[in-house]
């Protein structure tokens, strides 16, 4: 609200009607051309107005934020690389970043925007303790580094294969070959960290992801007899509110709500018709089996 409003007043001379339209629409006010410019400081006394109280400069904020997306995309491109839609609600994710209590404060964020009922926070130092293994890979790009290494180049490539490897001080890799430690330049060489669960279990069941500015992302993608219930209410919840469109409701309007459902489902159906009736506003809700697709009917309560 506070940003809108200001910003209405601040655009107010180059966009008048838009931001007319927004200001009062906030505000309820007469006009956004009567108001005041949106001072942070006072022109007299220097001394911060209320407006610039709540408008500061907050690095660590704009940090947490910006780790918090960063999250939120590196999973949602899990999800999509292994085609579960958003709609299906995921067991667990967990989050492997150092500064954890900046991300715990948006946990709640994280499990809204990734449909996740839980998000396990711990460092890399934790990981070890938290069942991780954290996995370091060198690939060595031979096209590039035989131009100065030449036939060295092969042994280059054995010794990032089997392990026998390391990072100096400077952060280069070193490779270990017969003719003496070779250390590889920028462009020859890419580092690809990751992490994934101990449990062979676990693992199989799970994908994982880098965050960009350091850490990782593991999103359990097993599905249990629930979770895969509770997806399919989403899906009854979207198609409802898809009918509620159709049938040109209004946002608030109460409905009186039949699904006719495939016989597989209706179990699913009924252990989630709390949560579909909620979602949807239906103060009356009548389940049919039948068909081999949901068809959804609502009217207006």
């Amino acid at each position: 609200y506070t940003v809108l409003e200001a910003f209405m007043r601040v655009i107010a001379p180059l966009a008048p009607m838009e931001a007319e339209a927004v200001w009062r629409g906030l505000t309820g006010g007469e006009s956004v051309h009567l108001a005041d410019w949106p001072f942070l400081a006072d022109e007299q006394t220097g001394e911060a107005t209320e407006l610039g109280r709540v408008l500061v400069d907050d690095p660590a904020l704009v940090d947490a934020m910006e780790k918090v997306r960063e999250v939120v995309s590196g999973t949602l491109s899990m999800r999509k690389t292994k085609q579960i839609r958003v709609r299906q609600p995921l067991s667990k994710l967990t989050v492997v970043v150092e500064n954890t209590a900046a991300v715990a404060a948006y946990d709640e964020i994280l499990k809204s925007e990734l449909n996740v009922k839980n998000v396990e926070l711990c460092t890399l130092e934790d990981a070890e303790a938290q069942g991780l293994k954290i996995i370091n890979e060198l690939r060595v790009n031979a096209r590039v580094a035989g131009k100065r290494l030449r036939k060295d180049v092969q042994f280059a490539i054995k010794a990032s294969k089997s392990g026998a490897w390391h990072v100096n001080a400077e952060g280069a890799p070193v490779c270990e070959t017969p003719n003496g430690e070779i250390v590889l330049e920028e462009g020859e060489y890419e580092l690809i960290n990751s992490v994934e669960e101990k449990n062979a279990e676990e693992a199989a069941n799970s994908v994982s992801a880098a965050l960009p500015t350091g850490g990782f992302v593991i999103l359990d993608t097993e599905l249990n007899d629930d979770l895969i219930a509770e997806g399919y209410a989403r899906d009854v919840i979207r198609a409802v509110q898809d009918a509620r469109k159709a049938a040109d409701l209004e946002i608030s309007d109460r409905i009186a709500l039949t699904l006719t459902v495939p016989a597989d489902d209706v179990a699913k159906v009924e252990q989630f018709k709390d949560l579909i009736a909620s979602e949807t506003l239906a103060t009356s809700f009548n389940v049919k089996e039948g068909g081999s697709e949901l068809s959804v009917e609502v009217a207006k309560a």
